[in-house]
């Protein structure tokens, strides 16, 4: 029988996630997996995270699967569209790694502890966002780069950084937990809809794949992240934008309940919008609907700002963007 070809980015985090799914897949059905590395157009570009647009990461490998160079195809799943993509079928949901944020700091600070004006980088306007809510004075210095690129602006010899702020799951997938200074309580800084969790995509006309992928999927966190990515569209928003949703479940009265937050942020962080909202996992996408209609009501969209050709919406900045 031959291998099945899972197609993955080339970066050393999408091979850790792409290796992990492999062995999973061995381990429950026999199956060998070769890995196809992908380059997609986030590969090659340096501009900001938030320039780059929705589904940057995953287009070329969307292209692949449809082309039929590869069977199936691993996602960071906060990188796909919010629309789904004709043809292609989201097979698994395996079980989210910790979806929360992660501090990495000069001297094991926590975030409370760095002094004003100390410098920390991120790539993600939600933790801009974020951060400048918090109101320490702290500097933000927009990054790109890898995982390690970025650690290295922190703790390597040429550091320029006081702190940057990474997914905890990433630096957990690449065995670089040891460098995290603080996990950040999602009160502090709520996580971005489907952060660390992963989407196994493979052609929807596939159903032998489909099937065989199905060992893999976890309903709890597929619940989750339906919540979490129907709110985000409901809001219009890419994934690069200023908002952050994180859904839980835990055991209600009367069997498990889904408990999701939801917030949009102003780049600046002067302005924000936080709600929540319960249901049962069935209600998942009603509940993200729901979360996010309540938001648009209290004003949302003015922090957003308008919705695009493609549906995202696009924030205006002034020239210190």
């Amino acid at each position: 029988m031959t291998a099945l070809r899972l197609g993955t980015r080339g970066s050393a985090l999408a091979l850790a996630q792409s290796r992990g799914i492999a062995d999973a897949l061995r381990a429950a059905t026999g199956r060998e997996v070769e890995l196809v590395e992908v380059v997609t157009a986030g590969d090659r570009s340096s501009a900001p995270v938030h320039r780059l647009g929705v589904g940057v990461f995953v287009s070329a490998l969307r292209d692949a699967l449809a082309a039929n160079e590869i069977d199936f195809a691993v996602h960071s799943y906060k990188d796909l569209p919010t629309a789904g993509q004709a043809g292609l079928h989201i097979a698994a949901v395996p079980p989210r790694e910790d979806p929360r944020d992660a501090l990495v700091a000069q001297g094991g600070r926590t975030l409370a502890e760095l002094p004003p004006e100390a410098t920390v980088g991120t790539g993600a306007l939600r933790r801009i966002a974020q951060v400048h809510a918090l109101g320490l004075q702290l500097t933000v210095v927009p990054i790109r780069g890898n995982v390690d690129s970025r650690v290295k602006r922190v703790l390597g010899p040429e550091a320029d950084l006081d702190a940057v702020v990474l997914a905890r799951a990433g630096l957990v997938r690449l065995g670089r937990a040891d460098v995290i200074t603080e996990t950040l309580d999602p009160m502090l800084m709520l996580p971005a809809p489907a952060q660390g969790a992963l989407a196994v995509e493979c052609r929807a006309d596939d159903s032998d794949l489909i099937e065989l992928l199905s060992v893999l999927d976890h309903a709890p966190t597929r619940a989750a992240i339906t919540a979490e990515r129907s709110f985000l569209a409901t809001l219009e928003a890419g994934c690069s934008a200023p908002v952050a949703g994180y859904a839980e479940l835990a055991e209600g009265d009367d069997g498990d309940e889904i408990y999701l937050r939801g917030a949009v942020i102003s780049p600046d962080g002067s302005r924000d919008i936080r709600l929540s909202r319960t249901g049962t996992p069935a209600e998942a996408s009603e509940i993200g609907k729901a979360l996010a209609a309540e938001l648009l009501d209290l004003g949302a969209d003015s922090i957003l700002g308008t919705p695009t050709e493609s549906g995202a919406r696009t924030q205006h900045f002034g020239a210190t963007e």
